[in-house]
C-alpha cells in the first residue's frame, strides 16, 4: 500500500492575489486629442471675453478723446494714434453740476436701497426657515404670490400714495420704492438658502444657550455669506442701471445718473465728450462692485452644486 499524501494546512494555501484593475494607457493620440480640447476651449473663452469687453474699452476710449476726434474716425484709431487721449473731458464731467449732482444722487439711492433689502430679508428669510409662528406658511406663500406683480401695476398707485405723504420726487421715496419691489425675490432666495442650513448645527447652538439673535449672527450669517453677497450684487446692479423708477419718482434735484444722461442726450444729442464719460462713470461703478464681490457670488452660484 502506497502512503498517501498528508494533507496541507491551510495556511499553506496560497490565495490569489487581488486582481487590480489595469489603468488604462494613455497615448500619444489620447494626450493630443486632450490638449486640443483644453486650447480649444481656452480660445472659446477668450474669444467671448474679447467681445464682452469690446464695448467697454470702446466707451473707455472714446471718454478720452475729444469731440473732433470722436467725429473723425472711430476710437480704435487711437491704438495707432496714443496722443488723441487726454483727461479733459473728466475734467469737463468734474465741472458739470448736473452730472456730480446725478451721481451722487444714485449713490444716495443705490447703497440705501441695497443694504435695506439685504437686511431686512435677512431677518425675514431667517424667520420664515427656523422660527414657528402663526400664519407662518401662509405669509410665505404671499411673499412668492408678490413676485408675480410687475413693477409697472404699481407704479401710479404707488406714485399717487408717495404724493400724499410727500415722498414724490424726493430721494427716500425713491429708495422706499426699490426696497418694496426688492424684498419679495430676496426673501425668497435667503429663507430657501437658510433652510438647507442643518437643524442639528442650529439645535447643538440652542443647547449650548445661545440666543435667536446670537444664532442669526454668528452662524446663520456667516453660513448664509455667498447668498447675501450675491444678493447684494443683483439688488446693487438693478438700482444702479434702474431708470424706469427714478424716471417717474424722482425730480430734477434728486434724479440718478440714467435719468440725467437721457436728459442730456436729449437737450444736446452731439456732446459726446459729455455723455462718453458719463456713461463709462455710470458702467464702471456695477463692474468694479462686481468683481469686489466676486468671489462670493460664485460661491452663491455654486451652493447646493455638490451635497
Amino acid at each position: 500500500m502506497s502512503a498517501t499524501a498528508p494533507a496541507r494546512p491551510e495556511a499553506a494555501v496560497k490565495q490569489p492575489a487581488a486582481v487590480r484593475p489595469a489603468r488604462p494607457r494613455r497615448t500619444a493620440g489620447s494626450r493630443l486629442s486632450r490638449w486640443l480640447g483644453n486650447s480649444l476651449v481656452q480660445a472659446f473663452l477668450v474669444v467671448v471675453s474679447l467681445i464682452w469687453i469690446t464695448p467697454l474699452a470702446g466707451l473707455l476710449l472714446s471718454s478720452l478723446r475729444t469731440a473732433q476726434d470722436n467725429a473723425a474716425s472711430g476710437w480704435w484709431t487711437t491704438l495707432t494714434s496714443p496722443g488723441q487721449l487726454s483727461f479733459d473731458n473728466y475734467s469737463a464731467l468734474l465741472g458739470n453740476t448736473g452730472i456730480t449732482r446725478a451721481f451722487w444722487n444714485t449713490v444716495f439711492i443705490s447703497v440705501p436701497a441695497t443694504a435695506l433689502v439685504v437686511v431686512i430679508a435677512a431677518l425675514a428669510g431667517y424667520a420664515f426657515a427656523w422660527l414657528e409662528f402663526p400664519g407662518r406658511d401662509w405669509i410665505f406663500l404671499l411673499v412668492v404670490a408678490l413676485l408675480v406683480v410687475p413693477v409697472q401695476i404699481g407704479l401710479l398707485p404707488v406714485a399717487k400714495l408717495f404724493g400724499q405723504l410727500g415722498l414724490f420726487g424726493t430721494i427716500p421715496g425713491v429708495v422706499l420704492f426699490h426696497v418694496a419691489y426688492g424684498l419679495p425675490f430676496a426673501i425668497f432666495l435667503l429663507r430657501n438658502y437658510f433652510a438647507d442650513i442643518p437643524r442639528e448645527m442650529l439645535e447643538a447652538a440652542r443647547m449650548d444657550g445661545g440666543s435667536e439673535w446670537r444664532i442669526f449672527t454668528r452662524l446663520v450669517i456667516p453660513v448664509g455669506r455667498p447668498a447675501i453677497a450675491s444678493l447684494a450684487i443683483f439688488q446693487f446692479l438693478w438700482v444702479w442701471n434702474d431708470m424706469l423708477v427714478a424716471l417717474l419718482f424722482a425730480d430734477t434735484s434728486s434724479q440718478p445718473l440714467t435719468v440725467e444722461l437721457q436728459s442730456q442726450v436729449r437737450q444736446f444729442g452731439s456732446n459726446i465728450d459729455v455723455l462718453a464719460p458719463g456713461a463709462f462713470l455710470s458702467l464702471i461703478v456695477p463692474v468694479v462692485v462686481f468683481f469686489a464681490f466676486q468671489r462670493h457670488f460664485v460661491q452663491g452660484v455654486m451652493a447646493g452644486s455638490v451635497k
